[in-house]
C-alpha cells in the first residue's frame, strides 16, 4: 500500500513539473477597448446607400408638393353647374311667406348633424303650437347620445352597424324617449372658444376606436360605450344629469315630462317611392337610417306632396329630409327648384322621380325645416330653415326658398304631428 501511495504522488509531481514547462514560455492575454474603424469599402457602399435614398426621398416630396399644389388650384379654380335665373319669379324675402314660429336659423357648422338641428328646430316650433312656450332646446345633447347609440348598435351588430354623423329627424324621438332633453342654455355642447361646432376629429377618434374594436373582436359593450364617452366628453363636455331651470331642478326626463310637455308617439314619417306598395309602412333604406327603422308611411307622390301643403298652410310645420347636391340648389340666390335642363316641369311624376332615387342620382343629403308657404309667379313656394352653409351665402341667412318642383322630385321623408293627416293615415292597416 504505502509502495503504491509513493508511485502516485511521483506520477503527480511529474506532472506537474511537466506543465510548469509547457507553459513557462507563455503569457497570459488581456481585453482593451480599442476605437472601432469601419471597412473603408463598406462605408462607401453604405453611404452611396443613403446618398441614393435621400435623392429618392426628395424627388418623391417634390412630386408629391407638385401634386398637391395642382389639386390645391383645382379646387381654388373649381366650376360648378349654375344657370340663369333672371327668368324665376321668387318670393322676395322671408317676410312673404305665411311662417309658424320658429326659433331663429341656428348653424350646424363642421358637422354631419342636419338631422338634429332640423328635427330640434321642429320640436320648437311644435312646442310653441301646442304649449304656447319659446323654448331653445339643445342640439348637442341628442347628437351625444346619438353617437353613443350608434355606438352600442356598433358592437351589438359586430361592427356591421353604420357609425357616422348623418341620421334621420326621427332619431330625436328615439333619444328622447330614452333620455330626454335639456335647455340649449343648460348644455351648448361644444367647448372650442368660438363657439362652432366641428365634429371632424372627434368623429375620426371615435371611427378610429370602433375599428380598432372590429379589428381585435373587444365587443365588451360597457367598455366600448365608456370609452365613447370619453371621447364625446373632450369634445362636447359631459352632459348635466340634473340642472336648474327658472328655478326648479329637474333631470332630462323630469323636464321632458314637466316642461316640454309634448307626446312623442304623435310623430308620423312619410315617404314616397315605387319600391313597396303605397298605403304600407316601411323602412327608408338609406345609411343613416342605420337602426332602420320601418316606421315610414309610404304614400304616391301627389298625397306626399299634398300633406306638405296642405300641412302648413293649415300651421303644422315639417321636417324634410332629401338631396341638395343638385344645380337647382342654388344658396346664393336664395332658391332651390329644378332647371329646365334637368327636367321639365310638367314631366316630373313618381316615375322620374323614382328614377332617380334608384339610380342615385337623388340622394338622403340633408335634414332641414319647412316653416313657411307662399304663392308667387303661379307656383307654390316653401319657406326653409336650413343650418347648413349653403343657406348663408345669399341674402337671407339661415333661410331657403324651395319651389314646387323640387320638393316634388328631389325630397324623400317627412315627420309632422299626426294631427295634421289624420285622414291619411285611416288609409293604413293597424
Amino acid at each position: 500500500m504505502r509502495k503504491s501511495l509513493s508511485l502516485f504522488i511521483s506520477v503527480l509531481l511529474i506532472f506537474g513539473l511537466i506543465t510548469n514547462f509547457a507553459l513557462a514560455g507563455h503569457h497570459k492575454d488581456k481585453i482593451k477597448y480599442v476605437k472601432y474603424v469601419p471597412d473603408k469599402v463598406i462605408k462607401e457602399m453604405i453611404e452611396q446607400d443613403k446618398a441614393k435614398a435621400k435623392k429618392e426621398r426628395e424627388k418623391t416630396a417634390a412630386i408629391i408638393k407638385k401634386i398637391k399644389e395642382e389639386k390645391k388650384k383645382e379646387r381654388e379654380n373649381r366650376k360648378i353647374i349654375r344657370f340663369d335665373v333672371s327668368k324665376i319669379k321668387k318670393p322676395a324675402s322671408p317676410k312673404v311667406f305665411k311662417q309658424v314660429w320658429h326659433n331663429p336659423p341656428v348653424a350646424q357648422y363642421l358637422t354631419g348633424t342636419c338631422w338634429d338641428f332640423s328635427a330640434t328646430s321642429f320640436m320648437e316650433s311644435e312646442i310653441y303650437r301646442i304649449t304656447g312656450q319659446k323654448l331653445k332646446l339643445s342640439e348637442m345633447f341628442t347628437a351625444y347620445y346619438e353617437y353613443v347609440e350608434k355606438a352600442r348598435g356598433f358592437v351589438k351588430t359586430r361592427g356591421n352597424s353604420v357609425f357616422g354623423q348623418g341620421s334621420e329627424s326621427n332619431a330625436l324621438i328615439r333619444i328622447w324617449k330614452k333620455y330626454g332633453i335639456v335647455p340649449e342654455s343648460v348644455y351648448k355642447g361644444v367647448l372650442r372658444k368660438d363657439g362652432r361646432h366641428n365634429h371632424s376629429q372627434m368623429y375620426r377618434e371615435m371611427k378610429n376606436f370602433l375599428n380598432f374594436i372590429k379589428s381585435n373582436g373587444y365587443w365588451d359593450e360597457n367598455e366600448v360605450i365608456a370609452h365613447i364617452k370619453i371621447i364625446l366628453n373632450k369634445y362636447l363636455g359631459e352632459p348635466p344629469e340634473t340642472f336648474t331651470y327658472k328655478g326648479k331642478t329637474y333631470t332630462p326626463k323630469s323636464f321632458l315630462k314637466d316642461v316640454v310637455k309634448v307626446n312623442l308617439d304623435d310623430y308620423v314619417g312619410f315617404m314616397s317611392t315605387k319600391s313597396i306598395p303605397f298605403y304600407t309602412k316601411g323602412e327608408f333604406k338609406v345609411e343613416d337610417n342605420w337602426w332602420h327603422s320601418k316606421d315610414y308611411h309610404n304614400v304616391p307622390l301627389d298625397v306626399f306632396y299634398k300633406i306638405i301643403k296642405r300641412a302648413i298652410k293649415n300651421g303644422y310645420s315639417l321636417t324634410i329630409g332629401g338631396d341638395v347636391s343638385e344645380p337647382g340648389y342654388y344658396g346664393e340666390e336664395d332658391i332651390a327648384v329644378v332647371p329646365t335642363f334637368d327636367i321639365p316641369y310638367e314631366y316630373i311624376n313618381q316615375d322620374s322621380r323614382e328614377f332617380r332615387i334608384y339610380n342615385r342620382t337623388t340622394g338622403d343629403d340633408h335634414g332641414i325645416h319647412l316653416i313657411g308657404y307662399t304663392r308667387v309667379g303661379g307656383r307654390d313656394w316653401f319657406l326653409i330653415k336650413d343650418s347648413a352653409r349653403a343657406a348663408r351665402r345669399g341674402k337671407f341667412k339661415g333661410y331657403l326658398f324651395y319651389r314646387e318642383d323640387y320638393i316634388k322630385l328631389k325630397m324623400l321623408t317627412i315627420m309632422l304631428h299626426k294631427d295634421a293627416v289624420k285622414d291619411v293615415l285611416k288609409r293604413f292597416k293597424k
